[in-house]
């Protein structure tokens, strides 16, 4: 028998786990929003894994490489697990069609968010189950990828919330002020549909 797949919980990381600070590429910069590692536990005990998925075009605009990238990750990691909290993997998309200047990175891809391929890829190489996953992010483009994915999808208001949705593929089913209302949301979420 096959082991089951597993939901994740999908998470932007820029103004939902961390303050938004524009083009973040040093460690010194890099501050948790209020209540992340309480939400983040408590996910983690409900059994999803947590999955960070990020956009992060100033690796094809020159200004930073994958490897600040990853420092901030490190750093990030080392921040929560004072805390007693974790996440299990990062997927980042470090392309821009439009205003690139690293050749490589200049294109387009289908793993900039509001595309769903940060999502995909991830469920692929963890055995994901996007039916009963979840994606919590502050802009409209994080939200439809989540629903592209067929993840149920949340955005929270820490960040650079970009207006209303015109797209009904833009339209969260929840808006919580933070992490941890998220967090607590998709716990009773999840619940009611075992219940149903």
């Amino acid at each position: 028998m096959s082991n089951p797949k597993r939901p994740a919980v999908f998470l932007d990381r820029d103004g939902t786990i961390n303050r938004e600070v524009n083009f973040l590429h040093r460690v010194e910069d890099l501050n948790l929003l209020p209540q992340v590692p309480e939400a983040l536990i408590k996910l983690k005990q409900a059994g999803f894994a947590l999955v960070v998925v990020t956009n992060q075009s100033g690796v094809a605009r020159g200004i930073y490489g994958m490897e600040e990238v990853g420092q901030v990750h490190r750093a990030l990691d080392e921040m929560l697990a004072q805390k007693g909290a974790s996440l299990d993997a990062y997927y980042v998309c470090p392309h821009h069609p439009k205003e690139g200047k690293v050749p490589r990175f200049s294109k387009v891809c289908g793993c900039r968010k509001p595309l769903p391929g940060l999502l995909l890829r991830a469920a692929e190489d963890m055995g994901l189950d996007l039916g009963s996953s979840y994606m919590i992010g502050d802009r409209k483009r994080d939200v439809a990828a989540g629903l592209a994915a067929g993840c149920t999808s949340l955005m929270v208001t820490t960040g650079q919330d970009d207006g209303p949705a015109e797209d009904p593929s833009h339209t969260p089913d929840f808006v919580a002020h933070g992490l941890l209302q998220a967090a607590e949301w998709i716990i009773a979420h999840k619940k009611a549909k075992e219940r149903a």
